[in-house]
């Protein structure tokens, strides 16, 4: 038995959640959700909780899954989440036009990303960017895609990376 999947999720108020089409709809202050449910997996809304039941040992990797992914969606259209970003070395900027993020970041060329719709996305002192939406996936991929524009190399640490990202800095040859 998946420990995850059996636990049941608790829905805050302001938050209400159906099942409509083979997918799980979950709306709330921030937006609505849509969680895409797998056969061999039920979800039942019932006294201010979803269950997230299974037709027997077919989906048990799929049990907890299902359960965390509306868990989250549920988390997010309350509170949201966020993630933010450090721009290191010496030049390297940021700077929001609108809805596309200019990144001048070493190359000979500026870097152009637009911003995805449900995405919220604030540059503070021109090496901080700050990325907020109530979609987890979305979030997450966004912050990947920026920070994959130049990963922090190991040598002098220059790069874009998480704010809480601890880069590994290796000595030079005349170090060694």
């Amino acid at each position: 038995m998946s420990r995850i999947g059996m636990k049941p999720i608790a829905i805050p108020g302001g938050v209400k959640v159906s099942v409509e089409n083979g997918s799980a709809v979950i709306a709330g202050k921030l937006g609505t959700l849509h969680v895409a449910i797998p056969e061999h997996i039920s979800v039942e809304v019932a006294d201010s909780n979803v269950i997230v039941k299974r037709d027997g040992d077919n989906a048990k990797a799929l049990h907890g899954l299902v359960r965390s992914l509306i868990n989250n969606a549920v988390s997010g259209v309350v509170s949201g989440y966020k993630k933010e970003l450090a721009i290191v070395g010496v030049g390297y900027k940021a700077e929001l036009k609108g809805k596309v993020l200019v990144l001048s970041i070493g190359y000979s060329h500026t870097i152009e990303y637009p911003v995805p719709e449900g995405i919220k996305l604030t540059v503070t002192d021109g090496v901080k960017i700050t990325i907020e939406g109530f979609d987890k996936q979305l979030v997450g991929e966004c912050a990947a895609r920026i920070r994959r524009f130049k990963k922090p190399e190991p040598y002098k640490g220059k790069g874009i990376r998480y704010a809480d990202e601890h880069v590994v800095i290796k000595p030079g040859k005349t170090n060694a």
